[in-house]
């Protein structure tokens, strides 16, 4: 390649780029209520249960409960997808792994209770 074939840059005057503003409705984006979300994609965007009053046994039987049934729905996903039935695989897989990351919020969540007993064990009274 020639390099004496390309203008010279040494005297040429540089300009800074020029930007061309976006049209106000373009600028960002618009928060879009709760109710719409809901109302575009129902029982994407479940609303969180009631906090329950019976304690940290109550709560660990809800915890319990809710990753069994992702468990479930997941298997019958699964079985759902193999058989030939009309299902996504994307959305099996959301379905697994959901159940997966619950199960270990699960094992999590008894891995720290079982900590603060054996903390509260140890303590001297």
């Amino acid at each position: 390649m020639n390099l004496s074939a390309l203008p010279s840059l040494a005297g040429a005057a540089v300009r800074p780029p020029t930007f061309v503003q976006a049209p106000r409705e373009l600028a960002g984006p618009k928060a879009i209520p709760f109710s719409e979300l809901e109302s575009i994609s129902p029982g994407i965007l479940p609303l969180p249960a009631p906090p329950s009053t019976g304690g940290v046994g109550q709560l660990a039987t809800d915890l319990i409960s809710d990753v069994t049934a992702k468990q479930a729905q997941a298997a019958d996903s699964v079985n759902a997808l193999v058989s030939g039935k009309n299902v996504s695989l994307h959305q099996t897989m959301i379905a697994m792994e959901e159940a997966s990351i619950s199960f270990q919020l699960m094992v999590e969540v008894r891995n720290k209770l079982l900590e603060s007993y054996q903390e509260l064990m140890r303590m001297q009274v």
